[in-house]
């Protein structure tokens, strides 16, 4: 069976939604993007809500120059988009995953042969898939910066599960990966 890896990136006070500009998706630090072609080589899919394809399609797909290679990654990768009212994603290799039972359609994805499942980004989805117990490892790149405020990785209320810390590793900018295993 397939993993369910969440990649987020967060701040040091837990927040992953960007409300300043903690987080800069065209940084080219050399070992950040070594690590990001690393976890790119362990995932066949993308999995993201509808806002998050919608910001990355009209974005990443139009860049000319990215030297990050994040713009190749999201054009060849298999990426999956829940969405109650999308019926046309408009980028190749994407599929429609239909709003009602996405437990249910997640686990069907688990498994198919493949490589991970990456979720990044989309909060609403990262939490509905915390909540059906379907996620096996987070991924989290935790950046020197407090927000403040901001929505969590966790939904308010969600009981403590058994982690287990499996790597660090530090980056310059003084960003820190901590990758933990479920169960």
């Amino acid at each position: 069976m397939r993993k369910l890896v969440v990649t987020q990136n967060i701040t040091l006070d837990g927040a992953i939604e960007m409300l300043t500009t903690w987080f800069d998706p065209t940084d080219d630090a050399p070992d950040l993007v070594e690590e990001s072609h690393r976890q790119d080589a362990q995932a066949d899919a993308l999995l993201v809500g509808r806002q998050t394809f919608e910001d990355f399609r009209g974005y990443w797909p139009h860049q000319e120059n990215d030297t990050t290679g994040v713009t190749d990654y999201l054009n060849a990768v298999d990426k999956y988009v829940v969405s109650s009212t999308m019926t046309d994603p408009a980028w190749q290799n994407s599929t429609v995953l239909p709003g009602d039972d996405v437990p249910g359609r997640v686990r069907e994805l688990k498994a198919r042969d493949g490589k991970d499942i990456v979720v990044t980004g989309s909060i609403r989805l990262t939490h509905s898939l915390i909540e059906a117990d379907l996620v096996d490892e987070y991924r989290l790149f935790v950046y020197p910066a407090v927000q403040g405020r901001g929505r969590r990785l966790f939904p308010d209320g969600t009981e403590t599960m058994k982690i287990s810390l499996t790597e660090t590793k530090s980056f310059s900018h003084g960003v820190a990966l901590l990758k933990y295993s479920v169960g």
